[in-house]
Formats: C-alpha cells, sequence, structure tokens
C-alpha cells in the first residue's frame, strides 16, 4: 500500500487506474493531497481558494459509486486545480484582480463543468497574475507563486499555480489557458507539460471576442499522457466558442504511436525574431545534439515571421479592450499595471491597426506553412531566459536587449500562437542555471493528434537520457521565499459567502 507521499506521486492516469480497480479510494487519494498542499502550499503559494469542506463529500460519493459499480468518467475521483481564470461555482474566483477579490460565481464555466461531469473533484484554485497579464503569477489578491526548485523564483504564468502544483505533486489534474504562452511557459518553467492545442478543439467561453483563434484553453500534467487524459475529458463542440467544431473528445485519450526514426525535424534558436539569452541557445545547442540521433533528420532552419510582434501588440490589445471596457471606464486604477497597459494600448489603436493585424497574421500564417512542406514539427525553446526572482515583474532585457514592454520576452511562444499550429512544451532537463528547460514542439496546422503522439514518445525517449529527462523538485529542501510570497498583498481577501475553508495563503 503506497503512503500518502507515495500516492500523490503518481501520474492522473495511473490514480485513475488504482480507482478503477478499487485499489485506492477516491477519499485517500483527496486527503493525500490535502496534505501535500498543507505541507508545500506554504513554500510556494500555488494553491489559492479551497473547497475542502464540498470535495470531502464529493469524494465520499465517488467512493460509493465504485464500490457499487456505477459507470465512471475520465477523471473519476481525481482532484482537480481550477486556474483562477476560470469561475467555479460557489468557490472565490478572484481572477487575481482587488476588483474581484469577493467574487464567488453561481455556476461553472464549460471547462470546470465538463471536468467535474467527468468525475474530477474541483480541490481549489490555482494562481494567475491579474486578469492573466503576463507570465509572472504575482497579484495583489494572493501574493506570486515560487518556482518548485527554488521559491525566490517565478514559476512563470499566467497558468503559474497550476504549474506549481503539478510539479510538486499537490493535486494530479490542474487546468491552464495560452494566449501569448500561459500554458507552455510555467510548465516550462516548473517541469512539467503543457499544451496548447488548436483553436477550437477545447472550447473556450469566457473569450470576449469569439472568433479570436489567439486565446485557448487546454490541458496541463506532469505527462503527455495525463494531458492527454484531460483533453479527452474537455474537448469537443460548443457553441459558446464559435471556433468549435464536432470531434470525438475520445480519439485523445491515448496518444498516437509515433516513429521518431522517420520524423523530419526543424529546430530554431529564435524563429529569427525573438531574443533569446546566450546560456538558452547554448542549452539549446546541446540539448539537439543530445537528441538529434532520434530523428531521421534534425536540421537548424531560418523562418520568416514577419511583424509578428506588431501584429501581437494589436490582436492581443484588442482582446483586453473587449474585456476590460467597463472597469477601466469605471475606474483606470482598479486595474493593475499589465492590463491597464494593455487596455490603453489598445484604446489608442484605429481600424486601421486592427485591419493590419489580421491581415499580418493571415500572411504570417502562410509564410509557416512552408516549413512543414519538409519538416513534421518544429522544435524552439520555450522560455528565452531562466527564471528569474519572482520579485521581478518580467524580463526587462535579454542579452542586453531592452524588451519594448512587459510580455515581449514571451515572444518564443506568442509567434507559434500566431500561427495556430498546436504546440507543447516537454520538459527536457535543466539549462545552465540547473532549472527545468522547457522544449517547445509544434506541429503541422491542425495536427493536434500528431502532436501529442511525437511528444509522447520523445518524453520515453528522454526518459533514459539524464541530459533529458523530467527533472523533479526535491521538496525536501524547499525553503521559505524572502521576501515573503505575500509580501505584495495590500489586504486579504475577504471571503465571506464562499465554503468554509476558502483560501491558502503562503505564510513564510
Amino acid at each position: 500500500m503506497s503512503t500518502p507521499n507515495e500516492l500523490v506521486e503518481h501520474s492522473a492516469v495511473e490514480l485513475r487506474r488504482l480507482i478503477g480497480s478499487k485499489a485506492i479510494s477516491p477519499v485517500e487519494l483527496l486527503e493525500a493531497c490535502i496534505a501535500r498542499i498543507a505541507q508545500t502550499n506554504p513554500f510556494v503559494n500555488a494553491v489559492t481558494a479551497t473547497c475542502f469542506d464540498r470535495a470531502r463529500s464529493e469524494a465520499a460519493a465517488a467512493e460509493t459509486a465504485v464500490m457499487q459499480g456505477e459507470p465512471l468518467g475520465l477523471l473519476h475521483g481525481l482532484p482537480l486545480g481550477v486556474k483562477d481564470l476560470e469561475p467555479t461555482e460557489g468557490l472565490l474566483t478572484t481572477w487575481g484582480s482587488p476588483i474581484y477579490r469577493d467574487h464567488v460565481p453561481q455556476e461553472d464555466i464549460e471547462l470546470v463543468a465538463r471536468l467535474r461531469k467527468a468525475g474530477a473533484i474541483v480541490a481549489g484554485k490555482t494562481n494567475v497574475p491579474e486578469m492573466g497579464a503576463g507570465a509572472n503569477s504575482r497579484n495583489e489578491v494572493w501574493g506570486a507563486t515560487g518556482n518548485p526548485f527554488d521559491p525566490n523564483l517565478n514559476a512563470g504564468g499566467s497558468s503559474g499555480g497550476s504549474a506549481a502544483a503539478l510539479a510538486c505533486d499537490m493535486l494530479p489534474v490542474c487546468t491552464g489557458s495560452d494566449t501569448g504562452g500561459s500554458l507552455r511557459i510555467p510548465a516550462a518553467k516548473c517541469g512539467v507539460v503543457g499544451f496548447r492545442p488548436s483553436p477550437g478543439v477545447v472550447p473556450s467561453v469566457r473569450k470576449p471576442l469569439g472568433w479570436t483563434p489567439i486565446s485557448v484553453v487546454g490541458p496541463m500534467g506532469r505527462t503527455v499522457e495525463d494531458a492527454c487524459l484531460q483533453l479527452a475529458a474537455s474537448a469537443g463542440m460548443n457553441a459558446g466558442d464559435p471556433l468549435s467544431y464536432p470531434l470525438d473528445p475520445l480519439s485523445f485519450l491515448k496518444p498516437m504511436d509515433i516513429d521518431l526514426s522517420r520524423l523530419r525535424v526543424a529546430w530554431t534558436e529564435d524563429f529569427g525574431l525573438c531574443a533569446v539569452n546566450d546560456s538558452i541557445r547554448a542549452t539549446m545547442r546541446r540539448k539537439i545534439g543530445s537528441m538529434r540521433h532520434l530523428f531521421r533528420r534534425c536540421d537548424e532552419v531560418s523562418f520568416d515571421l514577419g511583424d509578428a510582434h506588431r501584429c501581437f501588440d494589436v490582436l492581443r490589445a484588442e482582446a483586453f479592450v473587449a474585456g476590460m471596457h467597463a472597469a477601466y471606464e469605471r475606474d483606470p486604477q482598479s486595474l493593475g499595471p499589465n492590463p491597464r497597459a494593455n487596455y490603453e494600448m489598445g484604446a489608442r489603436m484605429s481600424l486601421l491597426d486592427s485591419a493590419w493585424a489580421q491581415a499580418e497574421q493571415t500572411r504570417l500564417i502562410k509564410r509557416f506553412q512552408s516549413t512543414f512542406a519538409d519538416y513534421d514539427l518544429v522544435l524552439s525553446p520555450t522560455t528565452p531566459v531562466s527564471p528569474f526572482p519572482w520579485t521581478q515583474p518580467y524580463a526587462d532585457t535579454i542579452n542586453g536587449e531592452k524588451q519594448a514592454n512587459y510580455y515581449r520576452w514571451l515572444a518564443l511562444t506568442y509567434v507559434v500562437t500566431l500561427t495556430t499550429h498546436p504546440a507543447i512544451t516537454l520538459p527536457c532537463g535543466v539549462d545552465h542555471a540547473g532549472m527545468p528547460f522547457g522544449l517547445q514542439v509544434v506541429g503541422g496546422f491542425r495536427a493536434d493528434h500528431q502532436v501529442l503522439g511525437a511528444a509522447h514518445a520523445m518524453e520515453k525517449a528522454f526518459a533514459a537520457d539524464v541530459q533529458l529527462r523530467r527533472p523533479r523538485p526535491d521538496l525536501s529542501l524547499l525553503r521559505p521565499a524572502e521576501p515573503t510570497l505575500t509580501s505584495i498583498v495590500r489586504t486579504p481577501p475577504t471571503l465571506s459567502g464562499g465554503p468554509s475553508e476558502a483560501a491558502i495563503v503562503a505564510a513564510v
């Protein structure tokens, strides 16, 4: 019989198998997760609002269903962490903003509803930057999320709480979402998997511009199979997202069987226009040297992605204007500096800017396709720098090059966003600083199944190589961050009206 510590370290796929075979109880698993959260969360501040009382009741019901031989969902009995950008019925949802520090939704958003229908048990929310703006998960409601490998460093964002919770084995299933890299960047920094599916595979019903392809929701996991499990429970058409379309969600459950030796692989350090630290470039070259024998071909290639930076500036700002107009008009100072800057950038733009950006994205997509005439995958670093202190809001300078704004350092992921191609970040050993290195794997247009299959095959091959295998944090070495992870919180959130156990905030 596994100890509680050993139990939470199993993959989500294995835990679901153990529940289905009656080897473990959902109650046992939930209590082990709660214990791990109590033990570890004070050091990294990944989990925010919780609903453990309700979760215990649901776990007991899940146990009864197993014992009575009832049909079980794909995620039956698995504790779930929900990114704090996704509304959850009866559980505080703040978007990391003081405006919503008391907000308790009356119903689950579609993503959460689907996961719960599949048997997942919502245990709590995971931390984000305010309004999801940026790749450093810190805000004035909950404080900052620290990296599981060093709590003084950032965990990425905007799905930073989910990535850190997975890396620390607090929860087996966590949700994420991605515009400029919000799934991929924190997964890379914490040593877990984050998959950005093609637009419409998983319906994103909360985006204010329904027809935009740049914002998606998708799965995170400790393994590719874990990400596939969540994807199978959440994919499928919904009218709330007009880009969604009919598909078979269960087709994602098992990764495709891919023979790496048949793949033609292209790789790049920077897509020809992204600032990347010299040390990360050197790390990328070493990683390619360690894996190129796996593939039929592995060639460095060049790209012409036009004015991708300005294109993303405009499209991102449009979304912020659409989503934050009412809040900004009511009180601009109620928004933090990042969301306010995005709104104001968009408010200054014209219809000419918008039309140009839409046309430039179309041109960029067409140019990107030429690579896939000769190659099956494109590999790149996921992030241009090693994790830096979370007290530093963003990477403002890379190799001496001043970055134009707080998100320009995310270019390695947001240029891929603009192509609309599916992309996954795969743990790939450590970088020059001994921190997790994420390998971004980009597939062909709408080739989600192929990307997942290739990533699964690469993950298995990497496991045999100490230079490439997934790094695991040593939780026994965790120490309080300095300054404290909650030091930027001005006022603790008011939690009246939420569940009885409404919040866990690091007290370090």
